[in-house]
C-alpha cells in the first residue's frame, strides 16, 4: 500500500487557516446557541440551500474574524459559515465517514480534509516549473539585509508631548556630543539609555528587516553605516542610533530554494481548485444572503 499523499495547508476566502480548521472550527453544538431576543430564535437572512445559517451563529464565529469594521468581521464570519456549510453537505452527499479526529481537529474536520483529500488532485510542480519561476523572480530570492545597530534609548510614551519634545530635544545634544566624541557613546548608553542593552554599550547586534517594532525597523535601515545625524523616533520614544557595519543580503541560488518554490506553486494550484470546488458546491447548494452581508462591508 502506497504512502498517502503529503498535504500542504490550503487557505479558502481570504483566511490564514487551513480549509478543514477554517471550516470546522468553532462549530459549536445545537445546545450552545448563542442569546435570543423574547425567546424567539435568532434573525436570519442567510442560507445554504435549505439550510439557515441565523445572527447567533455569525456573531459568534464573528470573534474569530478580526477587522477594524464590524461589518467586515460579520461578512468574514458569514462566509466562513458558508464554506462550512457546503463542505459538510458535500461531504454527506458522497457519504465520507466521519473518522476520529487526532489532536485539536474535529470529526467534522476529518470529513471535510477526506473531501478535500478525494476531490483536489495532488499536483507536485516540475524542476522545470520551479526554475522557470525562480528566473522569472530572481529578486525575491535573496538572503535578508542585516545592520549592526548601537542605539540610546530616550524612553518617553507616545501620548507624553511634553516628554516626547524633551526625549528629542535630549537626543539631539547628545548627538552633537557623539559627533565631537564618538568614543563615549558607550558611556553616554550607559548614562542615559533607558534600554537594557544599556549595559552592553547600547549594543543590538545584528537586526534584520522585521525584527524591531515596524517604525524603528524602517528608518534603521534606511541609514548610511556611522552616527545618524537626527533622532529615530519609534513609540518608545527617540533613539540615537549608529549603524556600525551594513550586510547586504546575497543572492540564493535554485537548489537552496527548490523546495521553497515547489512548495509555493503546489500550494497555488491546490489553492485555484479549491476555489474552483467552491464554486461548484455554491451552485449544488445555492447561497442566499451572503451577497448583501458582503455588500454592507464594502
Amino acid at each position: 500500500m502506497g504512502s498517502l499523499p503529503r498535504i500542504l495547508p490550503i487557505t479558502v476566502i481570504d483566511s490564514a487557516q487551513p480549509v478543514p480548521v477554517e471550516a470546522g472550527h468553532h462549530h459549536d453544538d445545537a445546545d450552545q446557541l448563542g442569546p435570543r431576543s423574547l425567546g424567539q430564535p435568532s434573525p436570519c437572512s442567510l442560507f445554504v440551500d435549505d439550510t439557515p445559517i441565523n445572527e447567533s451563529d455569525i456573531a459568534r464565529e464573528m470573534q474569530f474574524h478580526r477587522a477594524i469594521r464590524p461589518e467586515q468581521a460579520r461578512a468574514d464570519a458569514a462566509r466562513a459559515l458558508v464554506v462550512r456549510e457546503l463542505l459538510r453537505r458535500e461531504a454527506l452527499r458522497l457519504g465520507l465517514d466521519q473518522g476520529q479526529g487526532e489532536g485539536h481537529q474535529t470529526d467534522e474536520e476529518v470529513q471535510i480534509q477526506r473531501l478535500i483529500e478525494t476531490l483536489v488532485e495532488d499536483r507536485v510542480p516540475s524542476e522545470d516549473d520551479c526554475r522557470r519561476y525562480f528566473e522569472q523572480n530572481l529578486e525575491r530570492f535573496r538572503a535578508p539585509d542585516r545592520v549592526r545597530v548601537r542605539h540610546i534609548l530616550l524612553a518617553a510614551p507616545a501620548d507624553d508631548v511634553a516628554g516626547r519634545f524633551k526625549a528629542r530635544t535630549q537626543a539631539e545634544q547628545l548627538i552633537t556630543e557623539l559627533n565631537a566624541q564618538p568614543h563615549v557613546f558607550a558611556d553616554l548608553a550607559l548614562r542615559h539609555s533607558q534600554c537594557p542593552s544599556s549595559n552592553d554599550g547600547g549594543d543590538l547586534g545584528w537586526l534584520q528587516k522585521g525584527q524591531t517594532t515596524p517604525e524603528f525597523d524602517r528608518q534603521v535601515f534606511r541609514l548610511r553605516q556611522g552616527l545618524a545625524g537626527f533622532p529615530v523616533e519609534s513609540r518608545w520614544g527617540y533613539h540615537v542610533v549608529t549603524i556600525d557595519e551594513l550586510e547586504t543580503g546575497q543572492a540564493q541560488t535554485f537548489e537552496q530554494v527548490h523546495a521553497q518554490i515547489s512548495d509555493y506553486l503546489e500550494l497555488q494550484v491546490r489553492q485555484r481548485e479549491v476555489q474552483h470546488f467552491l464554486q461548484e458546491l455554491s451552485e449544488r447548494y445555492p447561497v442566499r444572503g451572503l451577497t448583501e452581508i458582503e455588500a454592507l462591508a464594502e
